[in-house]
Formats: C-alpha cells, sequence, structure tokens
C-alpha cells in the first residue's frame, strides 16, 4: 500500500546565515517484510531565509545568556519560525502535511547527556496549525549516543548510489552507507572557520574560496590547526558549536593582512581533515574497491577552491568527488528534516545506533499536533 506525504524541513545550521526550507513529496511502499520503501520522492520548492541581524546576534550570544533569557528565545525561536513557515505557505501555495524543524542548536554536550536545538515545535504549531516535530536528536542522547550525524538517514534512503556522502556546513560530516550498517561521524568545524574570517573582512563568506585561493598555506598554522585531540578520536565522535571558538580562533592573529593566508590555510586544515576520514573508514571497514565515489553537499560544497584542494587529496585514494545539482546541495539538510519528520510519523527509525553510537535505533522527534 503506497503512501503520500508533503513535508516542510527547517534547518537552522551552526554557520547562522539563515533558515533553509524545503517542501517536498515522498512516496513510500513497503517490501515483502513490511520495510519502508522510497518509492519516489522530489524537492518541490525551497528558500533560505536569512537571519535578521537581532536574531543573528541573539543566537550568537545565547550560551552566555541567563536562563530566562534562554526559555524566552526558545519560545520567541519557535514563533519566528512559524511566522516565515506561514509566508512561505502563502508565497508558494503548498499545503504539508507535516512541519519537521531541526531548531537551532545551542549546547551539544553527549559525555553529559545533554543536547539542545532552541526554536519551542508547541510554537511553530500554534503560529502555523500544522503538526511540527522537533528534538530529533534527544532520545538517542539519552541512551549513550552522539546525537550526530543524522544525515546518514537521508543518504540510505534518497541519495543511492555512492560510497560516501559529505555534508560540509558550519561542521563538516560525512558517511559511509555499507550493505550492513551505516558508519558516520563529524570531521571537523568549516563554514564556522571559514566564515570568521571571511567577516574580518566585511564579507558574509568568501564566495567561491576567491581569498583563500589568493593566499599561502601557513605550514605552522596548519600544524595547529590539525593538533586537536578530536582529530584522534575513533567514530562515532561529534562536535559541539563552540569548539571553533575554544581550539581553532585563538591561533588565529587578527591582522586584516594576514587573512587570506588564515583563510588558504583553514581551507587546507578541512580538505586534509576530510581525506583523513574518508582513509580511517576505507581502512577500518575495510573496504577493497578500486575507485570511490564521494557526493559532497551543504554550503561549503559551493566553495570552488575548497573541493579543488579536497578532490587533490582524495585522488591519492582514487576517490571522485562528485558535486550535485544546486538545491541539492544548498538543501540537503532541510529535505533531511522533512524525511525524518516523516519517518517519524511512520514510527520508523530516524536515528542509527552504527552512527551514532547508541544503544539501538531511536524513531526521534517530539511530535505537536496541529489544526490541519
Amino acid at each position: 500500500m503506497k503512501k503520500r506525504y508533503k513535508a516542510i524541513g527547517l534547518m537552522s545550521g551552526s554557520s547562522l546565515d539563515g533558515v533553509d526550507i524545503a517542501f517536498c513529496e515522498f512516496e513510500l511502499g513497503q517490501d515483502t517484510q513490511q520495510n519502508i520503501l522510497i518509492e519516489d520522492w522530489s524537492l518541490q520548492v525551497a528558500e533560505t531565509i536569512p537571519f535578521p541581524e537581532k536574531w543573528h546576534n541573539r543566537l550568537l550570544n545565547l550560551p552566555t545568556q541567563n536562563a530566562l533569557t534562554f526559555a524566552k528565545t526558545h519560545t520567541y525561536l519557535g514563533h519566528f519560525l512559524g511566522e516565515i513557515v506561514n509566508d512561505f505557505i502563502t508565497t508558494h501555495k503548498v499545503y504539508p502535511d507535516l512541519i519537521a524543524s531541526h531548531g537551532h542548536t545551542i549546547f551539544h554536550e553527549p559525555n553529559n547527556r545533554m543536547t539542545i536545538q532552541i526554536g519551542d515545535g508547541a510554537a511553530i504549531a500554534a503560529t502555523t496549525g500544522y503538526t511540527t516535530i522537533t528534538n530529533f536528536r534527544n532520545q538517542d542522547i539519552a541512551i549513550d549516543g552522539e546525537g550526530t550525524p543524522v544525515a546518514p538517514i537521508v543518504d540510505k534512503y534518497l541519495f543511492k548510489g555512492h560510497d560516501f556522502y559529505l555534508n560540509i556546513g558550519g561542521i563538516a560530516n560525512i558517511s559511509c552507507v555499507l550493505p550492513e550498517k551505516v558508519v558516520a561521524f563529524d570531521i571537523s568545524p568549516a563554514n564556522q572557520l571559514l566564515n570568521v574570517l571571511a567577516n574580518r573582512l566585511g564579507h558574509e563568506y568568501d564566495e567561491g574560496g576567491k581569498i583563500a585561493a589568493s593566499g599561502v598555506v601557513d605550514e605552522e598554522l596548519f600544524k595547529l590547526f590539525n593538533a586537536g585531540s578530536f582529530y584522534n578520536q575513533a567514530y562515532p565522535k561529534s562536535l559541539d558549536n563552540s569548539w571553533v571558538s575554544k581550539h581553532l580562533l585563538p591561533h588565529i592573529e587578527n591582522d586584516r593582512e594576514l587573512i587570506p593566508l588564515q583563510l588558504a590555510t583553514g581551507v587546507e586544515h578541512i580538505a586534509y581533515q576530510i581525506a583523513q576520514s574518508i582513509h580511517q573508514v576505507i581502512e577500518k571497514e575495510e573496504l577493497q574497491q578500486n575507485t570511490y565515489s564521494l557526493l559532497a553537499t551543504g554550503g561549503g560544497a559551493f566553495n570552488s577552491y575548497l573541493m579543488e584542494r579536497l578532490q587533490s587529496y582524495c585522488d591519492v585514494m582514487n576517490v571522485q568527488v562528485i558535486i550535485p545539482e544546486g538545491p541539492t546541495i544548498q538543501f540537503k539538510e532541510a529535505i533531511l528534516m522533512a524525511w525524518m519528520g516523516v519517518l517519524r510519523m511512520e514510527g520508523v527509525p530516524n536515528v542509527l545506533k552504527t552512527v551514532t553510537g547508541g544503544q539501538r535505533d531511536t524513531v526521534g522527534g517530539a511530535v505537536y499536533a496541529g489544526r490541519y
């Protein structure tokens, strides 16, 4: 028996560039063992809503604010997200069965069994009238998982045909879909680092990596960037948003003339760590193919200089970096949220233990009923 879902996915990434909204349609079926199958799916319409300066600053500074400010921001962000969804629905004349929102990560501390993505789901449901699902990571964290990455569930079902899947957002993460399991983990900071440097020159980001390409790699800074103990940990593992400010930014000098050099070094660091992670998976999982394909998505995939440096490292391992069409690059995480929402409503696991290290696969997400 086939089922159809229309879902809106919301993603607010750690790079704080805005909220990605994707309206997707999914057609589901079942195999002979009653396992869910994806018969067809499509991204119908999507857009990014930039954060107003007020919201950008509020979210950036929230980790150091008091409890009352935190609680208010959680609620207000939910209403703000609901309002932009209403505008999206009106503009594009779409009518979803559900809204699935990642929320904005403020704290992520798996070692303390804690992760917090704000943006009140009840407020979104109340503002829009549509059933809303949030807090996808919490149950996995509660059973000793990392709570991240969650992207492999969309790689497993919607983007078949590649050996590795790389998402380069504020943080870079990778997944590998094997016949018997999926492995995935966070690799390193990505746009979080590069955007901070570009901002110091008055740019929102380094478009195409042009500024980085004009610089040269500082070998000493490159060594300092790669010295973080996180890089020596075995997967599964995940990064908190505060990692950049704690471990990388202290090595950067506040000199505008050095920024091209620092951006070049940052790009080299990211490309190197991605390549190291691919090599780690190939070795640990005993993969023996002659060639491999890697699908690269996320905002960082638009950084052509970063992709050039990554391909240079990947050539040694016979890994071909593949960049899909623009909408998939930009909105994959919002598509992911829509898909996780559908799986939540179907009662199908959407967070995988082989990825997070949790005790079991979980059906993550808190559901707030709407009017429609």
